[in-house]
């Protein structure tokens, strides 16, 4: 008999333990029986030209730390720009630059307006960071006459930038556009902000000042779903915040608010670029483009 006692005080706590399991999976109570569901909120990044140095990937995923709460994740992946225009699943949100044309029609609108991400009336995209084009010397003495390297990298139009600039050069890829300037090949450089960390790095000393007339080396973001809009918006709120646009320095980048001039619409479609590309290059290229440029 003692024996048997002792075995039944023994089991008797996971005993109890199991019989309330069991209650809570056949009889669950009318209030606290859902658990809370957890939504996933998928993005993309697309870079579709270079950006100042590390991964606009990774910050998005730092940032997104920040909205993530009360049930609510983010999902960054980096997507090369093919493999997003060819998706057949699309992403919730996208952060992408010029040249995505596919995404014109998915893209939901916002409740915010910016020159380069319109259609129409509509506003279906807006910039979270932004580069920038400068004329870079060797010297501070911008007036001295000498070549110059335009530098070209991505589907931005370095081409447009030089024309409405008023700079005229030799459009090279853009890491023979730099070193080729270090090298004393060119006077100048027309270059990103990508070559202000580059230069940095080689502890080079180089003078630069910005080209403020035409600038597309912003950085977009648009929402693709309708059923988790308020997240979106959520996670979209965050990168605009002053905290996370003070931190735009980690990768060489620049708040989305406090660019200048003309841009060109986001949605552009690649053929449509192509043709901007080679209006600029025409005597009047600053005439011909004109009409297809936005003013922010």
């Amino acid at each position: 008999m003692r024996k048997l006692l002792r075995f039944v005080s023994r089991a008797l706590p996971f005993l109890v333990s199991f019989a309330v399991i069991l209650a809570l999976v056949f009889f669950p109570g009318e209030k606290g029986e859902a658990v809370a569901e957890k939504i996933v909120v998928r993005v993309w990044n697309v870079d579709t030209f270079e950006g100042g140095k590390g991964s606009r990937t990774s910050f998005l995923r730092r940032a997104a730390k920040l909205a993530e709460g009360e049930g609510v994740y983010y999902l960054i992946e980096s997507v090369t720009a093919e493999g997003a225009s060819a998706a057949q699943d699309p992403p919730d949100m996208i952060s992408f630059g010029v040249g995505m044309s596919s995404y014109a029609e998915r893209a939901l609108p916002l409740p915010r307006s910016f020159a380069g991400g319109m259609l129409g009336k509509e506003c279906r995209a807006y910039p979270w960071c932004r580069g920038e084009y400068r004329l870079f010397s060797l010297t501070d003495n911008f007036g001295e006459e000498g070549k110059t390297a335009i530098s070209a990298g991505g589907s931005n139009l370095c081409s447009v930038a030089a024309r409405l600039g008023g700079v005229e050069g030799e459009e090279l890829d853009s890491v023979a556009a730099y070193t080729g300037f270090l090298d004393g090949k060119f006077r100048y450089l027309l270059g990103t902000q990508r070559d202000v960390c580059r230069f940095a790095v080689r502890g080079a000393e180089v003078f630069s000042r910005p080209l403020p007339a035409y600038n597309d080396l912003y950085q977009y973001i648009s929402i693709l779903s309708a059923s988790k809009r308020e997240e979106c918006l959520r996670f979209l709120d965050v990168l605009l915040s002053e905290k996370v646009q003070g931190a735009l320095g980690e990768i060489g980048m620049l708040p989305a608010e406090g660019g200048t001039g003309k841009t060109v619409c986001v949605f552009t479609d690649p053929a449509a670029l192509g043709n901007l590309r080679e209006l600029a290059l025409l005597p009047d290229g600053a005439k011909n483009i004109g009409n297809f440029l936005k003013t922010i």
